[in-house]
């Protein structure tokens, strides 16, 4: 069975709700190969915790030697009670400095593991499909990124070593308390069992309720970050109010399942504590007995020392601490738990992508690309493209036209294998895409997509996007290409300009020719133009139209146009109606048959006004 199998998903009941659960096999062991190599750190700070305990378990036994031994005994000036004072005092400074390493060490060891964890979920979320996107919201991957990996954080910096610790400490406490006195350690041990019981109830119910509220802290951030995003929309049709009724609904929810955390979290510390004090006023009424039956009987010697008693009674309280902190904790664990489930789905998705890595290294795309019989469907939807066959030479400009939902966009996420499809092939010099290694094929290909994105950043970044192989001159040349540089040469930072938030500083026009330069700097062998001119106004267009005839020379250009007039010059027209390729010629060619283009078309002029 593969290491990554999953158990199957178990139903739960908490309250009137009812959900479920998938609690996947191994756990935790399946970030071994991520704290693995800190292993000998973290073996320095167990020896840490030895320490620390033996500081612990040291300060009753000389409290209840300074008793018992001297001053009981009417010792109290003796020199021996200044050298255990200074013992004590020693002990707390060691406990107090091995506390300080231990946190600093164990927290700079988890910061080590989560950096690798979440490098890793983010290279491995870069590596999904569309099809991955389409499913999973961003506010919902940047949960997993974020909240879900530092619960993780938590965990590796708390859990691990405090658990051997405390394991230690409880064993050191009943071995120390078995040499003092049998009975009452019987006594001080008999209430285990229930605080046991205790959390184990408390554990099964907090990983319940903690499920939902990790989820609904992605669903509160999917909302968040989609309503920022479409901030301008949502001012303009004045839907603020019934944006934030939606918000409250999701509050409500996250509000609810957390005041059931806050319940079981107020509710488990008192009844430990409660469980503690009982145990205590046991032994009391033991120590009592005992001291009774002792003075009937006449016997002295076996009476309990005072010292004793506030051994064990400081030893029950070092005993049930860790489980009292165990209870406090079970939070950032169930957290954890819940984390490390919902990280561990997303590395179980491996993709839909065939051979996506392992594939031939292209040095460069000549530029030939046939569809042949390719029929392709979005998960769940139905067929977008039925049957589709057709061929682009090495070179020629091939333009897409259709109505809404026939499928042109969809053409180009397949050249550039964003999907791959159901039924059919498509082959790129000759060589079906798939026996490509998908990077090398990228890099190959170049998009300017209607809704442009820019990051934060400058100018600059933003056209060569970290490559270092584009320098500066580059960018400038890219620029001049596409007529971007006077406006770029007129703002104050020149290419240094910032970008701001997806550059809401720019007009639609001046995003699109930034995308241009970008394209442009890119020098790619595939330029892909999916509807990039529908936001520039004419002079622009007339800039760009221009700019593109000259830079598309010697390379494939594919163009999906919302403006036919911008593809009079093209190669070949193909208009896709329904998912099929009804109709394919020059502009000329296809005005004459007076089929679906010419249909298009003189809507168009007729909708131009004069």
């Amino acid at each position: 069975m593969s290491p990554w199998d999953s158990r199957p998903t178990k139903e739960y009941r908490f309250g009137k709700d009812e959900f479920q659960i998938k609690r996947r096999k191994g756990g935790f062991k399946r970030f071994k190969p991520y704290f693995a190599p800190y292993l000998l750190p973290l073996a320095g700070c167990a020896l840490i915790a030895l320490l620390m305990n033996a500081a612990t378990l040291a300060k009753p036994w000389i409290i209840k030697q300074v008793i018992d031994e001297y001053i009981s005994q009417g010792r109290a000036e003796d020199r021996a009670v200044t050298i255990l004072a200074f013992g004590y005092l020693g002990v707390v400074i060691l406990a107090a400095v091995m506390q300080y390493l231990q946190t600093n060490f164990v927290t700079l060891i988890g910061q080590k593991i989560m950096f690798r964890i979440r490098n890793d979920l983010f290279s491995h979320i870069q590596g999904m499909s569309m099809g991955f996107f389409d499913r999973n919201s961003s506010g919902r991957l940047l949960t997993r990124l974020t909240n879900d990996v530092e619960a993780l954080n938590d965990l590796f910096s708390n859990v691990f070593v405090n658990v051997f610790r405390d394991f230690i400490l409880v064993s050191g406490i009943i071995i120390l308390m078995f040499r003092f006195d049998v009975m009452l350690a019987l006594v001080s041990l008999i209430c285990i069992p229930l605080i046991v019981t205790v959390t184990l109830i408390y554990r099964h119910l907090a990983r319940i309720n903690f499920t939902k509220v990790k989820g609904m802290i992605a669903r509160i951030n999917g909302f968040l970050a989609e309503n920022i995003s479409g901030m301008r929309l949502v001012q303009i049709f004045h839907r603020e109010k019934e944006k934030a009724s939606e918000l409250d609904k999701l509050d409500g929810e996250y509000v609810k399942y957390s005041l059931r955390e806050v319940i079981l979290n107020s509710f488990s510390k008192p009844v430990v504590e409660v469980i503690n004090n009982l145990t205590i006023s046991v032994l009391l009424v033991a120590c009592a007995g005992s001291s009774i039956a002792s003075s009937v009987n006449g016997v002295n010697s076996g009476a309990l020392k005072v010292g004793v008693l506030y051994a064990f009674i400081s030893y029950i309280k070092q005993l049930f601490e860790p489980v009292s902190a165990l209870a406090e904790q079970f939070t950032s664990i169930q957290s954890a738990l819940v984390s490390s489930d919902r990280i561990l789905e997303v590395f179980e998705n491996t993709g839909e992508l065939e051979d996506a890595e392992s594939g031939i290294n292209l040095p460069s795309l000549k530029g030939r690309i046939e569809f042949r019989n390719v029929w392709f469907a979005y998960e769940g939807e139905n067929w977008v493209l039925k049957d589709v066959s057709f061929t682009i030479e090495r070179g020629q400009t091939v333009a897409f036209v259709g109505a809404t939902g026939s499928g042109k966009s969809t053409v180009i996420s397949l050249i550039s294998r964003f999907y791959d499809i159901q039924r059919g092939a498509i082959f790129l010099d000759g060589r079906n895409i798939r026996d490509y290694n998908i990077l090398s094929l990228r890099k190959s290909i170049a998009v300017v997509i209607q809704d442009v994105f820019l990051f934060s950043g400058d100018i600059k970044f933003n056209i060569r996007l970290n490559n270092k192989a584009i320098d500066d001159d580059r960018i400038k040349a890219a620029a001049r290409y596409v007529s971007a540089d006077r406006f770029i040469e007129s703002l104050p930072g020149s290419y240094d300009e910032i970008v701001r938030e997806r550059g809401c500083t720019f007009s639609a026009g001046q995003r699109q020719l930034i995308s241009f330069a970008r394209a442009v700097a890119f020098d790619p062998s595939v330029l892909v133009l999916d509807e990039a001119t529908s936001n520039i106004d004419t002079e622009t267009q007339q800039i760009i139209q221009r700019a593109m005839e000259t830079i598309a020379s010697g390379k494939t250009s594919i163009v999906i146009a919302h403006r036919l007039s911008t593809i009079r010059n093209a190669d070949t027209i193909m208009v896709l109606r329904d998912g099929r390729l009804a109709e394919s010629g020059t502009h000329e060619e296809l005005l004459a048959r007076k089929g679906q283009y010419h249909e298009f078309f003189t809507a168009q002029l007729q909708a131009t006004p004069v």
